[in-house]
C-alpha cells in the first residue's frame, strides 16, 4: 500500500510538472500601510431629529444612525428624486439642458416655495434644474416633471420605478414635490442611498448643488442650505420642510477626498437641522477615515482553471473597492481570499469565481465578488484528461485553498 501511495505521488507530481502551473489561491494583495495611532472611537454626537443617519459616500458604510428606517415625510428632499430622474433623462438624450420648457397652468398654480415661472413661459431646462435645487421650486418642478413624462402622474411612477432600482425600498412617492400627504414617504437610509447615487452617477449636474443664489426674472433667492455658508467642506444638497415634516437636510461634504453624506429628519427648527448636520459631519471626519484599496477591472491574482484553454485566469473586481474604518487601524487590516472550488471551464467574463474580504481584528469588514477578467473557454480532450488526473492528485495531497494574509 505504501509503495502504490508513493508511485501515486510520484505520476501526479510528473503531471503537474508538465502539464500545468498551479496558481496560488492565496496570492496576497499588498496593502500598502503606514505607521498610525490608535484613536479612541466614541459614539455619535447627541442629535435633535425624528432620524438621521451618516455614511461615507465611496464605500456606503453606516457611521451613524438613529430611526434611519422610519417611514417619515420627506417634504421637499423629494425633489432629489425628481432630479435623479431629470438627470437620468439628460443622459441618456431625450431631453437636453438647453431645451424650452412651455409652462403649464398647472405648473405656474403650484404652491409652496417658487422659482416664479409664469404659466406660457418658456425656460430652459438648465434654469428650472437651478430653481429646483436652489430655490426649491414646485413650480419648476411640477414643469420638468410634465416636460420628462407627459404628466406629474407618469413622472411620479418613473420614481417609484428608479426607486428600486437604487434599492430605496421603503419609499413611496405620490407627487414630485413632496407636498404632504400620509402615502407619501422615505427614510433617512433611503435618502442616503439616492444621495450617494446622485453624486456619484451625474457628478456634472451634481455641481448645480453647491450654487448659492439664483435670480430669476429679477428675483434673487438663496440656497436654503445653510451648509454652503457654514460648513466649508459642504457642497449640497437639499433642504425640505413641511409642518408634518419638520426641517430635514439632506447634506454631503467632501474633505482630502473622503465624500460623507448626512441626512437629518424631522429637526425642530432650521439652525437645529444645520447645526447637527454639521456635528455629524466632522464626527465622520474626526473619527473615521476612507482608503482605496483597489481599482476596477485591475488584475488581483490568477487562479489555476481546470479543463480550460489557458491553465489560468486573472481576476479583479467590478468596481471601485474602498473601506470606511476607524481612525488609526488601517495598519491593522488583513486581506482573505476564497475561491469557488473546483474552479472549471467554461470561464464568463464578469462572472464571480470567489470573494475578497477585509478583515480588521479578525472580524470582516467588507467584502467583494472576485471576478473573471477574460472569457476562457473549455480546452481540447487531451487538456481536459490530463487535468482531471492532475485535479484528482491536487485534491489528494494539496492544502486548502484559503487563507487570510497581512494586508
Amino acid at each position: 500500500m505504501q509503495h502504490k501511495t508513493t508511485w501515486l505521488k510520484i505520476v501526479g507530481l510528473i503531471i503537474i510538472l508538465f502539464t500545468t502551473r498551479f496558481a496560488s489561491a492565496n496570492a496576497i494583495i499588498p496593502i500598502p500601510t503606514q505607521p498610525q495611532q490608535a484613536i479612541i472611537t466614541p459614539g455619535p454626537p447627541s442629535i435633535d431629529a425624528k432620524s438621521y443617519i451618516l455614511i461615507d459616500a465611496n464605500s456606503g458604510k453606516v457611521l451613524a444612525e438613529k430611526n434611519a428606517d422610519t417611514h417619515l415625510a420627506p417634504a421637499s428632499l423629494t425633489k432629489l428624486m425628481s432630479l435623479y430622474v431629470i438627470s437620468s433623462a439628460l443622459k441618456n438624450g431625450s431631453i437636453h439642458s438647453d431645451d424650452k420648457v412651455r409652462i403649464s397652468t398647472k405648473a405656474w398654480k403650484t404652491g409652496g416655495s417658487r422659482m416664479f415661472i409664469k404659466a406660457g413661459d418658456e425656460v430652459p431646462v438648465q434654469d428650472l434644474m437651478q430653481g429646483i435645487i436652489v430655490a426649491s421650486g414646485n413650480d419648476a418642478t411640477v414643469a420638468m416633471a410634465e416636460y420628462v413624462a407627459g404628466t406629474e402622474e407618469a413622472f411620479t411612477s418613473i420614481m417609484n420605478a428608479q426607486a428600486k432600482n437604487l434599492g430605496m425600498n421603503d419609499s413611496h412617492f405620490l407627487d414630485s414635490t413632496g407636498l404632504p400627504n400620509p402615502n407619501h414617504y422615505s427614510t433617512a437610509r433611503d435618502l442616503a442611498t439616492l444621495a450617494r447615487s446622485l453624486t456619484q452617477t451625474y457628478p456634472e449636474d451634481y455641481k448645480l448643488f453647491s450654487e448659492k443664489s439664483f435670480t430669476y426674472n429679477h428675483i434673487h433667492q438663496s440656497n436654503r442650505n445653510r451648509l454652503l455658508w457654514h460648513y466649508p467642506y459642504a457642497d449640497g444638497l437639499k433642504t425640505g420642510h413641511t409642518e408634518d415634516a419638520g426641517y430635514c437636510l439632506v447634506a454631503s461634504a467632501i474633505k482630502d477626498g473622503m465624500r460623507l453624506i448626512s441626512v437629518i429628519m424631522g429637526a425642530p427648527s432650521d439652525q437645529v437641522r444645520t447645526e447637527d448636520s454639521i456635528r455629524l459631519l466632522t464626527y465622520g471626519y474626526r473619527f473615521f477615515e476612507t482608503h482605496k484599496l483597489y481599482n476596477a477591472s485591475t488584475e488581483l491574482m490568477r487562479t489555476r482553471v481546470w479543463k480550460a484553454v489557458n491553465k489560468e485566469t486573472a481576476l479583479g473586481l467590478n468596481r471601485d473597492f474602498y473601506i470606511t474604518l476607524p481612525s488609526g487601524q488601517f495598519k491593522n487590516i488583513q486581506t482573505n481570499i476564497k475561491l469557488n472550488q473546483p474552479i472549471k471551464a467554461p470561464i464568463i467574463k464578469g462572472q464571480t469565481y470567489g470573494t475578497l474580504n477585509i478583515l480588521l481584528n479578525g472580524e470582516v469588514l467588507s467584502s467583494q465578488p472576485l471576478i473573471a477578467l477574460d472569457n476562457n473557454a473549455k480546452g481540447s480532450m487531451l487538456r481536459g484528461v490530463t487535468d482531471a488526473l492532475s485535479y484528482s492528485y491536487t485534491r489528494l495531497f494539496s492544502p486548502s485553498t484559503e487563507k487570510a494574509n497581512n494586508g
